[in-house]
Order: structure tokens, then sequence, then C-alpha cells
């Protein structure tokens, strides 16, 4: 992954290509080393909440979604409907918010399916299947529905 921090806030982070051995943070910038730390403990099933300082840039709206993803636990999931009551909207802008996470993972946005057991979008690298890897790495219990593409 790589990681972007402004003014000691991770600000953006994303999938890069995996064409060699992973590259350690330099000393001079602990806060991308605690981010390194924290995904690697994430990935190790030994961190089930992140504690690192964001900065997401988007609107107050999206902003407000991003925080309220952050209180869905590790393991669990919720519809877009239901974190949409809770923002005061609707899922289709929640859906639009979801999609525009510049922090995935850490801001667990894979976190959320659309109703009726349909999965919905991921704009991760590998859409849908990372998605449904990274719900299943926390061992989150799916509908038991089959999980249909949203649309």
């Amino acid at each position: 992954m790589a990681i972007t921090v402004a003014d000691g806030l991770i600000v953006r982070t994303g999938w890069i290509a995996a064409d060699g051995p992973p590259r350690e943070m330099p000393d001079q910038e602990p806060l991308l080393a605690e981010a390194c730390n924290q995904l690697r403990a994430y990935f190790e099933r030994r961190l089930k909440r992140f504690d690192l300082p964001l900065d997401p840039a988007g609107t107050g709206f999206q902003r407000q979604v991003w925080v309220e993803m952050q209180q869905i636990p590790y393991g669990s999931w919720q519809v877009y409907s239901d974190l949409a009551e809770r923002v005061g909207s609707v899922a289709r802008a929640v859906g639009r918010a979801c999609g525009q996470n510049p922090i995935p993972i850490i801001i667990p946005c894979h976190r959320v399916l659309a109703s009726g057991g349909r999965l919905g979008g991921y704009s991760g690298a590998g859409g849908r299947t990372t998605k449904l890897a990274l719900l299943a790495h926390e061992g989150a219990m799916l509908p038991l529905a089959p999980l249909q593409p949203a649309g």
C-alpha cells in the first residue's frame, strides 16, 4: 500500500503494484512507520481498530460518512441505508461517499454492504473481490442470501 502524509496526518492510502519486496519507511517519518506497523498488525489479525491521525480530503458530508464508517466494528458490516439514516441522508449518497473514500482499509468502507444481501461496490484495487477478501479476513458473518452485485 502507498500511504500519503501531509502536515502530520494521513491523507490517502492506495494500492500499488507488488513487483518487489516491501519497502520500509525512512526513520524520519514516524507516522508512516506507525501506519505500516498498524496495517501489518491488521493483516496479521492482531489489530482490530486503527489509531492513526487522519485528514481525508472531502466534503463535510463525505467526512461525516467516513467518521461513521470507522464506528463499524472489525468483523461486522452495515448496509448503506442504515449508515445513511445515521448521517441523515440516503443510501445512494452514502454509497458515493464510500466510493470516494481516500483512505481505504483504515476507513473501512469494505464494511458497508447494499441492502438485500447485495455486495455493493468497492473502489479499491480488485473491486468486489478485494471487498469480499477483507470481510473474510475479518471473519465477518455475511448474509445467508448469496451476495449479488449492486445494481
